[in-house]
């Protein structure tokens, strides 16, 4: 059966910085959004005409909530929830004292697998449907990793972490080793349902040439894989890396040189990038994570919006948990905003602008844009349910707002988890009542209970 849920509905099916943000957004403020039995779009607008259109739909009355196509996370570190909040340091202090050692911990497996729970649910409860995830350095916590984002529906590309040098000796291993894993989760995990996998060198730093080397044979190794490394984040990692490569340009040549810079390749930060990068970037077709919290929060810089857009570089959006300060898109949104007004010469955004970064952009450097990131018919049906807790300053505000860029200013200014009442993938509840539901009833066949 069809179904129609009505609600205020806000999406972006243009690009913003390219068509501006009047006409990008798009917006009904009685929507109503029809998707069939398959989970696909069959319509979006006005909730009479959508009514009309398909008059033996079941109506799910949301009408005092929010609907805008589910967020993608284009970086987040699946091991790092507990680090949140680790204040006072700079990226390799930060990474020696606290980051590290905690993924260390992940060689246990029964504490992964407690962390992959309370990860995939936090991305859940954020209104993330989507997410492009940095591992861990354990297959085992890699295997557990992507076992909990098959249970919960989301839509998750991650792979095992690599390394060989410069880090914890627990987080090294060679690359025949990294090669032999690497391969066997790919085999296991890569294509099933709604999973892929992403070889993900943590960063040139810790990687010696023949670790690369490895790298750029995996991502031959299967059809649709991708690349995800960190790019230029801090002004002294850019620096060692330099040292350890000699013959390199710049950063991106040590990745370059490997065959690791693609249409599927996925690089965080770009905060200190050279003119000479971001024109390489742009003819590759490679996309930037941007992470503003995790910029701010470890003084690493302001992400040069204007130069990326300048050069036809592809960016979206990125908590980067556990540098980042939430699993919340929104939040990071607003801090986007904050930074860019900031940034001397920076690029003036506005609502538009935060929810294609957090949609479609996403989307689009995953390969999804013809799936998910807007409302379109045709299109996959992951979209995000917002209603105001009563009472709360989000509510006040949109009561009054004069307008759906209003509207959409507050969500990304007062929305965080506690808004979110409802996420679906392909029509499925992924969060929600039905959710927990089922979440409880799973656990009880995995676990039965002692007597």
């Amino acid at each position: 059966m069809t179904t129609i849920v009505r609600a205020q509905i806000l999406h972006t099916p243009r690009d913003p910085f390219a068509a501006g943000a009047a006409d990008a957004l798009e917006a009904f403020s009685d929507g109503g959004l029809a998707y069939g039995p398959d989970g696909r779009i069959v319509g979006c607008g006005p909730f009479g005409d959508v009514r009309a259109a398909h008059p033996d739909a079941a109506v799910t009355d949301a009408s005092d909530a929010v609907l805008v196509p589910g967020l993608v996370d284009l970086h987040v570190h699946y091991p790092q929830i507990a680090v949140i909040g680790a204040m006072g340091m700079t990226l390799l202090e930060w990474l020696a004292t606290r980051t590290l050692p905690e993924e260390a911990r992940l060689a246990d497996t029964a504490y992964a697998a407690e962390v992959a729970r309370t990860f995939v649910s936090g991305l859940a409860r954020n209104g993330t449907t989507t997410a492009l995830v940095f591992g861990s350095h354990f297959a085992d916590a890699q295997e557990t990793l992507f076992a909990e984002a098959e249970r919960s529906g989301l839509r998750i590309t991650s792979g095992l972490v690599v390394s060989d040098r410069n880090l914890m000796r627990e987080l090294h291993v060679t690359p025949e080793a990294a090669y032999a894993q690497s391969r066997a989760l790919i085999e296991r995990w890569h294509g099933r349902g709604r999973l892929r996998y992403a070889v993900t060198p943590r960063f040139s730093l810790s990687c010696t040439e023949a670790m690369l080397e490895v790298c750029g044979t995996l991502v031959g190794a299967a059809d649709g894989l991708f690349l995800t490394s960190h790019l230029n984040e801090n002004p002294a990692e850019i620096q060692a890396v330099a040292e350890l490569f000699p013959w390199s340009r710049d950063y991106l040549d040590t990745y370059e040189r490997f065959g690791l810079v693609g249409r599927r390749s996925v690089f965080a930060h770009d905060v200190h990038a050279t003119g000479g990068e971001l024109q390489r970037l742009a003819a590759a077709d490679a996309s930037i994570a941007h992470c503003p919290s995790s910029n701010a929060f470890l003084a690493s810089g302001i992400f040069p919006m204007r130069r990326h857009c300048a050069a036809g570089v592809r960016f979206g959006l990125g908590t980067d948990v556990g540098a980042g300060t939430g699993l919340s898109l929104l939040k990071e949104g607003l801090m986007a905003y904050h930074v860019q007004m900031l940034r001397e010469g920076g690029e003036l955004i506005g609502p538009a602008h935060l929810l294609w970064l957090a949609t479609m952009a996403g989307a689009d450097a995953l390969g999804l844009a013809d799936e998910i990131g807007d409302l379109s018919p045709g299109r996959s049906a992951d979209f995000v349910l917002v209603r105001p807790p009563a009472g709360g300053s989000l509510d006040a505000v949109l009561r009054h707002s004069p307008s759906a860029e209003a509207t959409l200013g507050a969500l990304f200014t007062l929305a965080r988890e506690d808004a979110v009442i409802d996420v679906r993938v392909a029509g499925e509840t992924v969060l929600g009542e039905r959710a927990v539901a089922t979440h409880v009833a799973r656990s009880l066949v995995a676990e039965p209970r002692r007597r």
